[in-house]
């Protein structure tokens, strides 16, 4: 049975999950869709930035949004001028930091989705009547959803695993921002918490391949898609 702060971590650590994927989709629906559409020269240096935390230090990540959106700086002071809290040390910081750390796997399978989809589909319906907006809800969408929920899971499983660049930037703070990696990395140094750094273990390992066997069934399931048009 888990105890009450690990019910607690473990529900904190869901909702961040569920609040990086609900603030994330619109914003990498959007960079995903450029990227696969677009063939500027500026396309490359994006994607590449997309794809920065992805090969950084999960704590070198931390940094860079500690430096730009600590308590001192200019993004910090608006943030605090706006809302009257602070945004790096709470919450909302531990949304951000699990948000860009798995923004590049959803932007990446969102991509992959709407590359995959053949342009000659999309030129049919045009020529058929349909607008530019119906046959993105008609013909797009639906060839590219496996790929964006696929997409989806990852990031949620990504968020639930994310501890660099959380620690900076949002610190470890009960209830707020000790979500399970923390927790972990706290009850290693405390004696006699080996059963509830196992209980935990055991949770996020649970929920980690939970969501990739999602993922791995969604995409099978479009490629079979795929082979059938």
């Amino acid at each position: 049975m888990l105890s009450p702060s690990e019910i607690q971590v473990v529900q904190l650590s869901l909702s961040i999950a569920i609040w990086v994927v609900v603030l994330s989709l619109g914003p990498g629906w959007a960079v995903a869709w450029w990227l696969a559409r677009t063939r500027t020269r500026w396309r490359a240096l994006v994607h590449g930035i997309v794809l920065l935390p992805l090969v950084l230090p999960p704590v070198v990540t931390g940094y860079a949004l500690l430096a730009l959106f600590g308590r001192s700086t200019p993004i910090g002071k608006a943030w605090h001028y706006l809302t009257g809290e602070y945004l790096s040390y709470s919450f909302s910081a531990a949304v951000l930091a699990a948000a860009v750390v798995s923004f590049p796997l959803l932007v990446e399978s969102l991509r992959i989705a709407f590359e995959s989809i053949d342009p000659r589909l999309e030129k049919i319906a045009r020529s058929l009547g349909m607008g530019r907006a119906r046959t993105w809800w008609r013909v797009s969408l639906p060839l590219a959803l496996p790929g964006v929920f696929a997409g989806t899971t990852l990031a949620f499983a990504r968020a639930l695993g994310e501890f660099g660049a959380t620690i900076v930037l949002a610190g470890n703070i009960e209830g707020e921002t000790r979500q399970i990696p923390v927790a972990v990395y706290s009850l290693l140094q405390e004696p006699g918490s080996t059963a509830a750094v196992w209980r935990l273990s055991a949770i996020s390992v649970g929920l980690s391949l939970g969501a990739l066997a999602l993922t791995a069934w969604l995409r099978a399931r479009g490629a079979r898609k795929a082979g059938q048009a």
